[in-house]
Parts: structure tokens; C-alpha cells; sequence
């Protein structure tokens, strides 16, 4: 299984899924030639280090873009419900997503998890601790009790 690593936070969720941070023009072909055929972008297109035009990028490779902007200090159950529905309409297909940082992208399949689907509880939380530890704004979306009162750190940064 190919794995591209020098994608900032890459992580494999499972054989047909994958996440990381931005990817550059040239990462989304490499992501394209080893069979994504989906990238779902929880990053909204205003954040500093998005592509200038992600969506012409990804169709012209060929591939599917799905966008789920997500507030980072905001995000929502709604939000949660439109990432759930694309991973569930495309069980079969090779898809990647990401966001900025893989922060968002880390604590959505953390909550997938802990509602009882995709990879498990433990794996979930140790993607999650490799890139960071989510603060009082994500800590009722992904049910860490402890993240309440706390801000976000980041590995390598704070902690």
C-alpha cells in the first residue's frame, strides 16, 4: 500500500481511506495516482494555506470534491452529518480527507469512532493524540470530557 508521508499529518485510516493536512497541487495527483478518487475538504477555502482553487484542481485530476467548510472554533453536528453521509454513500471507493492541519479531519473520525463506526476507540485516539489534543471548542463535539476548559495543543509544540 502506497503511503505518502511527506504530506503534512498524513495518516491511513483504513485501506480505502486516508487524511492529512493541505495537500499541495502536486500531493492531490500523487493522491490521484495511487487511486484516490475523492477528496472530501473540511478546510474552509478562506484558511491560510488553502488552494487557491482546490475544486478546479481535484476535477481536473479527474477525482470528486466533496467541501464540508468547518468552523474550527465552531464546529457542528451538522457539519459531523454531511462527513458521516459522504464516508457512508462511498463505502468502496479510495477517498481522502483533509483539512488544514488534520485537527478537524482527526476529531471527526475520533467521534465517528466513538459513535461506534469507522476504525476503533483506541486507534482513533492515538491518531488523534499524534497530532493533537483538542481544547474547550472541540470538547462537546468529540465528547472529551477533559478537553473542557483547555486550549488546543499541538504535538511537537505543546506537548
Amino acid at each position: 500500500m502506497m503511503e505518502l508521508t511527506h504530506i503534512l499529518n498524513w495518516r491511513r485510516i483504513t485501506p480505502k481511506i486516508t487524511t492529512s493536512g493541505q495537500p499541495s497541487e502536486a500531493e492531490l495527483a500523487e493522491l490521484q495516482a495511487m487511486g484516490v478518487g475523492r477528496i472530501v475538504n473540511l478546510g474552509p477555502h478562506d484558511n491560510d494555506g488553502a488552494l487557491e482553487d482546490e475544486p478546479g484542481t481535484v476535477a481536473a485530476l479527474g477525482m470528486i470534491y466533496d467541501y464540508i467548510p468547518v468552523d474550527f472554533e465552531a464546529p457542528t453536528d451538522a457539519d459531523f452529518e454531511a462527513f458521516r453521509t459522504v464516508l457512508d454513500a462511498h463505502p468502496d471507493e479510495m477517498i481522502h480527507v483533509h483539512c488544514i492541519y488534520n485537527a478537524r479531519v482527526s476529531a471527526f473520525f475520533y467521534r465517528l469512532a466513538a459513535a461506534g463506526g469507522g476504525l476503533g476507540a483506541s486507534k482513533a485516539a492515538s491518531i488523534l493524540d499524534s497530532i493533537w489534543r483538542p481544547g474547550d471548542d472541540w470538547a462537546d463535539f468529540t465528547g472529551i470530557e477533559a478537553a473542557k476548559g483547555q486550549p488546543n495543543r499541538y504535538k511537537g509544540y505543546e506537548y
